[in-house]
Formats: structure tokens, sequence, C-alpha cells
């Protein structure tokens, strides 16, 4: 660890006993991330398990991160739900996320069940898409064999001129997961690998967090 590092890890504020909300904590680690990650500090790893319990892992994009009005409140992100993940998700309705911000030596796991957004949020944020992104959205099927990548860029072309300078509406393939925790568990570099963990867990969803300490 670096000096500079080292002083900020010995005297910045304890957000482990800051409060019993982990959406609260995690969300003002990834404001700080936002201003030190050099790439999509919102990128997590996702991982879900298919049909015979063999594990799957990849990059994803955080997209939303529900205020605590919401009844189930959780991670947000977006897929073509005929891709890997897309199946795994909807066959099993748990998956596990975890974000790492080099910049600050932090991570944040969390677990839990998944359900589909509703249409509504699906729409709302598949329009804040650029639409080169939107026309991709018709024009791959994700996970699945391509032949060649001129094949892919002729399905492009070829929504491009079907939506020419129209609108382009959201596929019916393409919708958003919730990841509602049951597990968060914060963690922050320390010296000597005498790390700091705080885990928060419920039983439930509906029932309220408990909070421990754990070993590095």
């Amino acid at each position: 660890m670096s000096d500079d590092l080292q002083r900020r890890a010995e005297t910045e504020p304890d957000h482990f006993t800051a409060g019993d909300d982990p959406f609260a904590l995690f969300e003002a680690w990834l404001a700080e991330a936002a201003s030190s990650e050099p790439n999509d500090p919102n990128g997590m790893a996702l991982a879900t398990v298919d049909g015979d319990g063999l594990p799957n892992v990849r990059m994803v994009l955080l997209k939303g991160v529900d205020g605590a009005e919401h009844p189930a409140r959780g991670f947000v992100f977006f897929t073509n739900l005929e891709s890997a993940k897309g199946r795994e998700l909807a066959a099993s309705h748990k998956a596990a996320l975890l974000f790492h911000w080099k910049s600050l030596r932090r991570q944040v796991r969390a677990r839990g069940l998944v359900t589909p957004v509703s249409a509504e949020e699906a729409d709302l944020y598949f329009a804040t898409r650029p639409r080169l992104s939107r026309i991709g959205a018709w024009a791959s099927d994700q996970s699945r064999p391509l032949e060649s990548r001129f094949a892919l860029e002729k399905k492009v072309a070829e929504y491009t001129a079907k939506f020419g300078i129209g609108d382009i509406p959201r596929p019916p393939h393409w919708s958003g997961f919730r990841l509602t925790p049951v597990e968060i568990e914060l963690w922050r570099d320390r010296p000597f690998r005498l790390h700091d963990r705080v885990v928060f867990r419920r039983a439930d969803v509906s029932e309220s967090w408990t909070k421990a300490r754990l070993y590095p």
C-alpha cells in the first residue's frame, strides 16, 4: 500500500460504523469511485449458474440503485433476455454481484434474489441508450454462435435501414433485472492484509438487516 493510501485508510471516517443501511454505505462508496475510477465505476461482475450448477461470471453495468421507498430495493441492470445470463437468471432467480474499485482499494459483494424489472422501467432506460446501442440490441443474438463479423455488421445495417430516422422501440427480448440482496459485504484494504470487512445479512428481503464484522 502506498503511503498516501495508508494515511487515508488511517484517517478516513469508519464507514462501517456510520449506519445500519448497507445501501447508503454502498452509494457513498460508488460516489467516491465515480471521481477516482478511470473507467466504468458502475462496472460489476455478475455471477450466475447454469442448469448443471456450473458458475458463469461476466462484467455488466449497474444502471440503478433503488431508493429506500422501493418495495424491492436492489441493484438494477439490463441485458438480452435470450443471452446466457438472461436464461440463467430466469431459471434460478438468484445471482451474486461484485464491485471492485482498484483506485480506492475497496470492494462490495452482494447476493440475493433476482426479479424482472417492469416493462415501463425497461422502456424508460432503453430510450436513454445511444441510438447505435438501441440498434445493436435488435441486431445481436447475444451469446449465440456468430459465423463472422460481417454477419453482425450486416444485421446492424439492416436494422439501421429499417428504423431510418424514426423511433427505435425496445426489442421484446431485451429488458432488465433487479437483484434484491439478502447479503451485502463491504471490504476495505488495510495495511499488512488486516483488511476491514463488514457484512449485512437478512434471512428474507422483507426483514431488517443485521451487521457483523468479519476477520480479514
